[in-house]
């Protein structure tokens, strides 16, 4: 069942058969970020956490009818049209955490991605008040995302929804010689 998102662009949730266009996604929005690095390791991320508790959304153009993709360069990466639907030009993946203060159950981001072409059109935006709104319908009393810290469109959209920094993520990379 789809819905409106905001006008132009519906809303669908995803399914399980979707793995492929889910890590089709995941893979573009890591190279966006860091190009020259080869993602096919989070093929396991997906396999080990996309499942029907961890839900889906796709964003749509509407009208557009899921004829694009194959080849399609306009959007510079391979698409697998999906049958009887349209063709996403976002998508949102939300998986569970504990909050491990007070030990609540919350929702947490793990992917957020709008193709380029359809950024800055307040997609991102509207994807977030949708999973808030999904997350207190569940009795959620925050939700948990990561964000890199070179990824300056993301921090500044996180930080004028409200999103505060609770904790970092420290990293240490090591090598054979020390």
């Amino acid at each position: 069942m789809s819905e409106q998102l905001l006008p132009g662009y519906i809303i669908r949730r995803g399914s399980t058969l979707e793995r492929s266009l889910l890590l089709k996604f995941m893979q573009r929005t890591y190279e966006d970020l860091f190009p020259n690095e080869d993602f096919s390791h989070l093929e396991q991320t997906v396999k080990q956490y996309f499942s029907s508790d961890t839900p889906l959304w796709w964003v749509e153009e509407e009208g557009d009818k899921g004829t694009r993709g194959q080849g399609d360069k306009e959007n510079n990466y391979t698409q697998f049209p999906i049958p009887n639907s349209q063709f996403p030009i976002a998508c949102l993946w939300v998986g569970n955490a504990i909050d491990q203060v007070q030990g609540n159950r919350h929702a947490h981001i793990f992917i957020l991605y709008v193709v380029p072409e359809h950024r800055r059109q307040g997609i991102g935006r509207a994807l977030m008040r949708y999973v808030e709104n999904w997350a207190i319908q569940r009795g959620d009393r925050q939700i948990g995302l990561q964000v890199f810290q070179s990824n300056k469109p993301a921090l500044n959209l996180y930080n004028q929804l409200g999103y505060q920094t609770q904790s970092l993520w420290m990293v240490k990379f090591l090598s054979a010689e020390q």
